[in-house]
């Protein structure tokens, strides 16, 4: 199973279906939200519109409540009546819930301390496809308040459970997803984040505005410049065969020519 959609995902609340088709529009893929972006009274309202207002099963995802929940029995039920089989689960922290669901492509997202604690063991899980982490739910299960500076950098720990989860996708081939950037007029300070999540290896990075999907997709599209650079390197490493070569003062082996590679393989996206 690989995680093809990205690189901007964005986030939409399941009880405003008005919004399910804009959304789609405007994002690679569209994550319908069951969990906290609806109120308990109107969770099965959700469920319902969810069922009635079909997406693109490809190019959708549905975050479901926590695993082992009545909430998340309820969303699984309505699912059973949907075509979507790729679902988001909050707040994961057992490999064993997600593999109970094995006829689901499940994203799992780790945003409480035990489930980055879990995020390795959750990654080897056959079914889960990619990880997210989650930055205020993880904080607020360390009993903190922010989990940002005033300067809107994060905080160290923050910082810490990103680069878990980031790692923890990686060793076991799976997609990491980076987590959403709420001050939404802040667009700069977007592009800054998501070009780290580029550079660090993320697959994509979710949204929650419209605004925001652009910022993200041009962070993660190189420019051509760097592709440019990128297949100058590659061609310099065929004319200089196997082993490490020196090129523009620069000592060049296979990692390097890895990035190279994988530069390229974003702009054929």
């Amino acid at each position: 199973m690989t995680f093809t959609v990205g690189p901007a995902l964005l986030f939409c609340p399941a009880d405003r279906p008005e919004r399910y088709a804009k959304a789609a529009e405007r994002a690679d893929a569209v994550i319908l939200d069951l969990e906290d972006a609806v109120a308990p009274a109107d969770k099965a309202t959700a469920r319902r519109h969810l069922i009635d207002n079909p997406l693109d099963p490809a190019r959708t995802i549905v975050r479901i409540n926590p695993l082992g929940t009545a909430e998340s029995r309820a969303d699984v039920a309505a699912l059973k009546q949907t075509d979507y089989r790729t679902i988001m689960a909050a707040k994961a922290e057992n490999g064993d819930a997600i593999s109970g669901i094995p006829q689901y492509e499940v994203i799992a997202l780790c945003e409480t301390a035990r489930g980055v604690l879990a995020a390795p063991e959750i990654a080897r899980v056959r079914n889960v496809v990619a990880l997210m982490w989650g930055a205020e739910d993880l904080v607020a299960s360390l009993g903190g308040s922010s989990s940002r500076h005033e300067d809107g950098t994060y905080r160290a720990v923050a910082m810490h459970a990103r680069s878990s989860v980031l790692i923890a996708a990686a060793a076991y081939g799976k997609a990491a997803i980076d987590a959403v950037y709420v001050n939404i007029p802040d667009l700069e300070g977007l592009g800054t984040e998501v070009r780290d999540a580029v550079g660090s290896g993320f697959a994509a990075t979710a949204c929650i505005h419209p605004s925001q999907v652009p910022v993200i997709r041009r962070a993660y599209l190189p420019t051509p410049e760097q592709v440019a650079a990128a297949k100058d390197l590659l061609a310099a490493a065929a004319s200089a065969g196997s082993g490490v070569f020196a090129y523009q003062g620069k000592m060049i082996d296979g990692p390097i020519l890895k990035h190279a590679e994988q530069t390229l393989s974003r702009a054929s996206v």
